[in-house]
């Protein structure tokens, strides 16, 4: 197994109801396997594509920027960027109330 090297995150607003964090991955960067506690929100900021490792599997996802997308509470997954160019998103963890 290879060892990959770790996206970036940078925390930019933590408060009582979000958490907001830009995630930088250099070519080959992941984030490690994790299960997220909120829903998020991403907002890429550049082009490319992700490789999802989750429970059913790999999958890919496109990042177009501006083109948001939402998932659930308890989404499981590590992140890895295939491309051969930096990628990176905006992720809004919503807070529960």
């Amino acid at each position: 197994m290879t060892e990959r090297p770790q996206a970036v995150p940078t925390v930019q607003i933590d408060n009582d109801k979000v958490v907001v964090t830009e995630w930088r991955f250099a070519p080959g960067a992941e984030t490690g396997y994790h299960r997220h506690g909120m829903e998020y929100v991403v907002v890429p900021i550049t082009h490319g594509e992700l490789l999802l490792q989750t429970p059913d599997g790999e999958r890919r996802a496109a990042l177009v920027p501006g083109q948001s997308y939402t998932r659930l509470i308890g989404t499981e997954h590590n992140v890895i960027n295939p491309c051969a160019h930096e990628v990176a998103f905006i992720e809004i963890e919503l807070k529960p109330r």
